[in-house]
């Protein structure tokens, strides 16, 4: 009588038979391998495209579109009126504070206050005055203006992040409206001026811009050396005979007010 060969089990003190043991084969072992081997593939696959991608994301996050400037500039202001008509001729220091609205990379609204001085004389002039020909004429005054221009970028501005094809360099022009200030003897002097320029802008980086321009201010007074019509002719006219001055400026600018990242593009 043949004895058929038994099954060892384990038994738990409850009485519980435990797990039989399975004998895995070599192929078995083979295929598994292969699978944990293709999931670790696809994970590092996973983990280089990530970290690649991130600088990427990051900068552009950290280069937001600014929407604002505010900064101050030095130059030069030079007296046109009757007694000077030269652009170069007592030029005098100018300072200024400077601040910007950008409406796009295009264009952008800026209102700049400045603080200068005019200076003169009647013996400088190559105009014979028959009034002054005893006693020529000097004057320096302090003077202050207040202007808004609209300024138009030939080319978009910018890092080239925010705006496909913008560039930190380009050139611009603006004019506007603005109120003179002058003050000294005889008396003073408020008139209002149309300012109009040119200039080159350049961004330092995100933040920092310079600006480097020159305006011509059209003021609507001949007072503005103190004074009146010094030919003894009445004239008549808006800028018939009246004073003007330029003003050769360099600016420094910090932006800020960051434009909404999730926003419309459009919406500045």
């Amino acid at each position: 009588m043949a004895i058929k060969p038994t099954k060892r089990t384990e038994t738990y003190p409850s009485g519980r038979p435990s797990l039989q043991h399975k004998h895995i084969c070599p192929k078995e072992q083979g295929g598994k391998a292969r699978k944990e081997e293709d999931l670790m593939l696809r994970h590092l696959i996973i983990i280089i495209f990530i970290i690649t991608a991130a600088p990427a994301t990051s900068l552009a996050q950290d280069e937001p579109i600014y929407r604002r400037e505010i900064g101050v500039g030095i130059g030069m202001t030079t007296y046109l009126g009757d007694f000077n008509g030269s652009l170069t001729k007592g030029m005098q220091p100018a300072a200024s504070l400077v601040y910007r609205h950008n409406l796009s990379v295009f264009s952008a609204i800026r209102a700049d206050m400045g603080f200068t001085q005019l200076k003169g004389s009647s013996t400088n002039s190559t105009t014979y005055y028959p009034g002054l020909a005893d006693e020529p004429y000097t004057f320096k005054r302090s003077m202050a203006d207040l202007n808004i221009v609209y300024e138009y970028n030939f080319w978009p501005y910018g890092t080239g992040r925010e705006y496909r094809g913008a560039v930190p360099l380009t050139p611009y022009i603006f004019g506007g409206l603005g109120a003179t200030l002058a003050t000294g003897d005889p008396k003073t002097t408020f008139t209002a001026n149309i300012p109009l320029g040119l200039g080159l802008k350049y961004k330092v980086s995100p933040r920092l811009n310079i600006n480097l321009e020159w305006a011509f201010h059209a003021s609507l007074s001949d007072k503005l050396d103190g004074m009146e019509s010094p030919y003894g002719i009445k004239s008549s006219g808006i800028f018939k005979n009246t004073d003007c001055y330029s003003t050769l400026r360099l600016a420094l600018t910090y932006s800020f007010s960051p434009k909404c990242p999730t926003c419309n593009k459009d919406d500045w």
